[in-house]
């Protein structure tokens, strides 16, 4: 385990968060799973983590709760020994017109998706500091740069992680800490997976490439920034939209 670096990676459990966790791990990279749900939503990722024959362990945590990510950030440098890469991935969703949303909506999208980002580099940096050496990767998403009507909290939780992410590279450049913000577009999950015929239709003629991306190019996206070959990088928002918003 001392010889691979390791990821803490947030949400982790399913979706696009094990995308990235089992994309790392086919680079020797050892998995600190963070998730919110019970361990057993996570198993099956579990298990192909150990298949890839790197470590990984699980930590249910709320991002959105200072002490309780401490406190994880915390076990998973004295279970792994350190953190090299953080991966900024939980997020959640709550749509309404502005109009009919209610201060809950607002306050928990914004809580999770971006105070918990504030809280992991908040507790991980310090260790990333001792070692002189971080990768720092946080979800945002395009319609964090280009709004979109009905999601008002989960836009503007995910232009403040673009905010974020440029501070904290000013910030911790210096210790050779880099953070980058990857900005997925349409994305085929089962919540796409579930539109009609003609919503794809629709979504299809937003995007140059005329199709969905898969979460294989999220967690390539993600690869590249936390390798060397990215070094000199830091204070980017790397989209991956197939050009949805150019």
């Amino acid at each position: 385990m001392a010889d691979n670096r390791v990821a803490l990676i947030t949400g982790a459990g399913r979706g696009i968060g094990a995308q990235i966790a089992l994309t790392l791990a086919a680079e020797h990279t050892d998995i600190a799973v963070v998730d919110y749900s019970e361990q057993a939503a996570a198993q099956e990722t579990l298990d192909a983590l150990a298949a890839a024959g790197v470590t990984a362990r699980y930590y249910k945590c709320d991002v959105s709760d200072f002490s309780a990510t401490k406190a994880t950030v915390d076990q998973i440098v004295k279970d792994f020994g350190k953190i090299d890469i953080l991966v900024n991935n939980a997020g959640i969703t709550a749509d309404k017109l502005i109009m009919r949303m209610e201060e809950a909506d607002w306050d928990r999208v914004l809580s999770i998706n971006l105070k918990g980002c504030f809280n992991m580099v908040k507790h991980v940096t310090p260790y990333m500091m001792r070692k002189r050496y971080g990768r720092i990767v946080s979800i945002s998403s395009v319609v964090g740069m280009m709004g979109n009507a009905g999601q008002a909290n989960y836009a503007a939780s995910k232009a403040g992680i673009i905010g974020l992410t440029k501070t904290v590279a000013k910030e911790f450049g210096s210790r050779n800490i880099t953070a980058n913000a990857v900005a997925p577009g349409f994305i085929k999950t089962a919540m796409t997976d579930a539109l009609t015929e003609e919503q794809k239709q629709a979504m299809y003629k937003l995007i140059p490439l005329g199709c969905l991306g898969e979460t294989k190019d999220i967690a390539n996206a993600v690869k590249f920034l936390v390798s060397d070959d990215a070094r000199y990088i830091t204070g980017v928002v790397l989209k991956v939209d197939g050009g949805m918003y150019i």
